[in-house]
């Protein structure tokens, strides 16, 4: 994004971009989500900044539309408008290079062929990710009214989301706040780093339960930039364990090259909570999978403190 850009209104930006593309079609485009915005919807009142990545998907051909699949989920909840899952370890939210299908989107495609023209084709119904490799869950919009509301609700902050997680060592208090903005490295546009320039970018942590090799957190998102909670908790020492990206893998020949001995990043999307259209409010838990279980009792967390995260459910709260 060119520093001259900076401030103006994307879909202004994006009329100018792209030759026989009106404002109006642009703004369409916006709202039907075809445009991303550092990978996630936009809004067509959004200002642009410095480090953002637009996305525009290039066609409207059916061949972007991925196919229904059969794949292993489940459902913690859902009504007319959405659906909340738990997606397990190693299932990407949808098609990407390299990986053209056995994504969440495909499974869903099968279970609620009515998201098909929600949102963008080549991701129907989403509206926020989780890395492949982080557990735990994730709303999808069954219509575009549902799907605009929760586009609204992230973009205004009013998403409540908690995250569990294992890192490594024992943090010294007993909760806190990391508050430090966000860019792209400049040497692989995949990664993110703490750059003073970059976006602002707020975590809150809270210490469940510590060992002498690592702590057990519970972790709120006040902003939701992307890989925000690996990269903050790895600009204070005290990374992921299993991060291999963010982490610092222990020498031997045991880790296989993965940061501390664990299968993946040990990062679970526990708690979400959002409003419906009709203005309540409703909470969705994930229970905590089997392999950030098992790596946190090795790494000296008592069974005990889990106890209370190996539940599933979701409540409803009234307006």
């Amino acid at each position: 994004m060119a520093e001259a850009d900076s401030g103006r209104r994307i879909d202004e930006w994006l009329a100018s971009q792209r030759r026989g593309l009106s404002r109006t079609r642009a703004a369409k485009l916006i709202r039907t989500g075809w445009v991303l915005v550092n990978g996630d919807p936009a809004k067509s009142s959004r200002r642009l900044e410095q480090a953002d990545e637009v996305e525009l998907w290039p066609s409207h051909s059916e061949s972007a539309i991925p196919c229904p699949q059969h794949v292993e989920f489940e459902v913690v909840y859902e009504d007319r408008g959405i659906v909340a899952v738990d997606k397990p370890p190693h299932l990407a939210v949808h098609p990407g290079a390299g990986r053209p299908d056995g994504t969440l989107v495909n499974g869903l495609l099968s279970r609620y062929p009515d998201i098909a023209t929600v949102g963008g084709p080549g991701r129907p119904g989403i509206v926020h990710r989780l890395d492949m490799d982080t557990s735990g869950m994730i709303l999808i919009a069954r219509t575009d009214e549902e799907y605009l509301s929760l586009v609204e609700q992230f973009a205004s902050r009013t998403v409540a989301k908690t995250y569990l997680a294992l890192v490594e060592g024992a943090l010294p208090h007993e909760s806190g706040l990391v508050s430090a903005p966000l860019g792209r490295q400049a040497s692989d546009r995949r990664k993110m780093q703490v750059d003073w320039s970059g976006k602002e970018a707020a975590t809150r942590f809270r210490v469940v339960a510590r060992s002498d090799r690592a702590s057990f957190l519970e972790l709120d998102l006040i902003t939701g930039r992307t890989h925000q909670i690996r990269v903050h908790l790895a600009a204070v020492g005290h990374w992921v364990i299993g991060d291999a990206t963010y982490g610092k893998p222990v020498p031997g020949p045991s880790t296989r090259g993965r940061a501390q001995q664990a299968p993946r990043q040990m990062l679970h999307a526990w708690r979400i909570s959002a409003e419906r259209r009709d203005g309540s409010r409703f909470t969705c838990h994930a229970k905590l999978p089997d392999d950030f279980l098992r790596a946190a009792e090795e790494l000296g967390i008592a069974e005990s403190v889990l106890a209370p995260y190996v539940h599933t459910g979701w409540t409803a709260n009234p307006r």
